[in-house]
């Protein structure tokens, strides 16, 4: 706001300096009496007289007579000029009225109306612009500040509409996120107590029996083969158990919804390329793409640019940063996008792990993440009813994701 002020100021007094530089500079130049036509006419003529030659009077604007001066200054109530011709004096009468009020009156006009289509563009932009923006520019630290409950208001102007609709959005998802969270933390913790309970009574008996084994109170070899059966049931039931718990908490990752629907593969590869083309040249990463045939593709188009994105991320952080490419082909009514990235590390024993989720190789060094990123990828392609897979090929990884045809 201030800066704004300040600019505002400054615009006023260039204007000002504009205002009194041209006056002063239209005044002089209508006040130099060098530039008037009259005495370009008197020159004419004075150079007719000098060469002897006949003149006209009546084809001149500014002169009404010439008379030699022979007898003296000769009286008269009209403007003159005196010129020294051939030794003689001789005196130009003329007429010249000077509109410098009206030039610079029509100046200042001109000046004064641009001045104030100026100043009302700042006042429009302070308005419609700057006051509005001070009034939502707070709304990203509430958000930050968990103040997630009050819709924002609706700008009337055009444009913070959208911004505001964004704004909004993210405040809808990021209470529907905390709601989530919420609600997940007691499902777990309920689920926790639930199989906690549950799982005291096989691991009781687990320990029962084991102690009896141990202490060797069964001399029957039956009734101790039926022992260790009956400890390694308890065992599956509680792995069962844990099963259940790893396949809960891995679903709850993903709570992305996926719309079904259907978009063009144009418009997929064509966010894509936008958003990495000049992340990747930064990188020094040279990015290309393959040409292909726009077909139309069932699924969810944010869905699938988020894969493209998580493997491509991936490409980033695990190649070697000299190339990144993405080609196509189709298998069937599948369209197949591969992306394939130079540099691979991955040993081949470890491919078939890069899906599972809290999963990282060891190739993975410094690099920070959470193992989730291509287990993401293969949720939300499944539910896509599409699929992902990987291979290693000469030394470069290649992921491909199969999308249908619609």
């Amino acid at each position: 706001m201030k800066s704004f002020i300040r600019l505002t100021a400054a615009v006023i007094v260039l204007l000002a300096a504009i205002f009194i530089g041209a006056n002063i500079l239209l005044g002089n130049a209508l006040n130099d009496s060098e530039n008037r036509p009259y005495r370009v006419e008197a020159e004419r003529i004075a150079v007719r007289i000098e060469r002897g030659e006949q003149y006209e009077l009546s084809r001149y604007e500014y002169i009404t007579s010439v008379e030699p001066m022979d007898n003296g200054f000769i009286e008269g109530g009209s403007d003159y000029l005196v010129k020294e011709i051939n030794g003689r004096l001789y005196r130009f009468d003329y007429t010249y009225r000077q509109e410098s009020g009206a030039v610079i009156t029509a100046m200042n006009i001109c000046l004064a109306v641009a001045s104030a289509a100026v100043l009302a563009l700042l006042l429009y932009v302070y308005f419609s612009i700057v006051r509005p923006f001070r009034k939502i520019s707070g709304y990203p630290a509430e958000l930050a500040k968990g103040t997630l409950t009050i819709p924002l208001k609706d700008s009337k102007n055009g444009y913070f509409g959208k911004f505001l609709w964004g704004l909004d959005l993210l405040r809808e998802k990021l209470e529907s996120q905390r709601a989530a969270e919420i609600e997940l933390q007691k499902k777990n913790k309920t689920m926790v107590l639930s199989l906690s309970h549950d799982i005291k009574t096989p691991l009781g008996l687990i320990e029962l029996n084991a102690k009896a084994l141990e202490k060797g109170l069964y001399k029957d070899e039956q009734k101790k083969l039926d022992t260790a059966r009956s400890i390694t049931e308890k065992c599956e039931v509680i792995r069962g158990y844990v099963d259940d718990i790893v396949k809960t908490s891995t679903d709850d990752l993903v709570s992305a919804e996926v719309t079904s629907g259907e978009f063009y593969l144009l418009e997929l590869i064509r966010r894509i390329k936008a958003y990495y083309t000049e992340k990747l040249a930064l990188l020094k990463t040279d990015f290309h793409i393959d040409g292909f045939t726009d077909i139309l593709i069932s699924g969810d188009c944010e869905r699938a640019e988020e894969v493209l994105q998580n493997i491509i991320e991936n490409a980033v952080k695990y190649g070697n940063g000299k190339a990144i490419s993405i080609s196509f082909s189709r298998e069937e009514d599948c369209q197949l996008i591969h992306i394939r990235n130079s540099g691979c590390t991955l040993s081949p024993n470890e491919l078939p792990h890069i899906f599972d989720s809290f999963w990282r190789g060891s190739n993975v060094g410094s690099n920070s993440g959470s193992g989730l990123g291509l287990y993401i990828c293969r949720t939300l392609m499944r539910r896509m009813n599409g699929e992902v897979y990987a291979q290693i090929d000469g030394g470069d990884m290649i992921v491909s994701v199969v999308f249908p045809m619609a």
